[in-house]
């Protein structure tokens, strides 16, 4: 083929000089790419390591690709910090798409957590299918943005809960429409570039009081993307991408 194609993989997949997979990718490279025996790819898993291989077999419930060179993840002389987004579980596709441009955006993980005013209440069996399935959007995201890693999506039951799991960030922010009336350019503007931020977001209705008061008291400043009140996936994405143009690689 003219045009190597690129896949988001596991590690776990890669043993003794071959990677085999059935479900999504296989039915990606099989059914809608149509790749076959001898065709090349490029597979990265998420430890940002590249594999040059080329598929040895296609058949019904499998493909497999036989690697004929490795590499470890490239070094960058560029310091660019790991975004934390903290999101609020909000309504039906929202969440989705804050995971799928916001690996685009190059945001570094996902913290999503069951906010007070968070309306789908997810447990059990239907957790984990949901977390299945967001996994795979980023998935998916960081190999059509061909990025070199991919972001991890993890679950926390509370605002308390998220934000101490992020207390090692050297930059938290807390969007809250009630949070200073300081322009945001003037609180950045004298930090200097941090190794890890993170960046916690309401879901529709934003923040109860005790939540707000969880994040400050993990050291998350509370600031305002201006007047005008966003959507949450509006926020999220408008915060990231601002991060991302003052120290990231935007």
């Amino acid at each position: 083929m003219s045009e190597q194609r690129r896949f988001m993989v596991s590690s776990r997949s890669i043993r003794d000089g071959y990677a085999s997979y059935d479900g999504d990718l296989h039915h990606h490279m099989a059914r809608v790419l149509r790749l076959r025996s001898g065709d090349t790819v490029l597979l990265v898993d998420e430890l940002g390591r590249s594999h040059q291989g080329v598929i040895d077999q296609v058949t019904q419930e499998w493909t497999a690709v036989r690697l004929v060179a490795s590499s470890a993840p490239a070094a960058t002389t560029a310091t660019v910090p790991a975004i934390t987004v903290i999101q609020g579980l909000p309504r039906g596709e929202k969440v989705e798409l804050v995971l799928q441009k916001g690996t685009e955006l190059g945001v570094h993980d996902f913290f999503l957590f069951r906010a007070d005013r968070s309306v789908p209440r997810l447990n059990g069996d239907k957790l984990q299918s949901r977390l299945d399935r967001w996994q795979r959007i980023v998935a998916e995201a960081a190999r059509q943005s061909e990025r070199f890693d991919q972001p991890s999506v993890l679950w926390h039951p509370s605002a308390a809960a998220a934000a101490a799991a992020a207390s090692g960030a050297d930059l938290k922010l807390l969007l809250w429409e009630r949070g200073t009336s300081a322009p945001l350019r003037d609180k950045l503007a004298t930090l200097p570039c941090p190794a890890r931020i993170a960046l916690a977001v309401g879901p529709e209705g934003g923040f109860e009081a005790e939540e707000v008061e969880a994040f400050t008291f993990w050291g998350f400043m509370p600031v305002t993307l201006g007047e005008r009140i966003l959507r949450t996936e509006t926020a999220a994405l408008a915060m990231t991408a601002i991060l991302q143009y003052i120290w990231g690689d935007i």
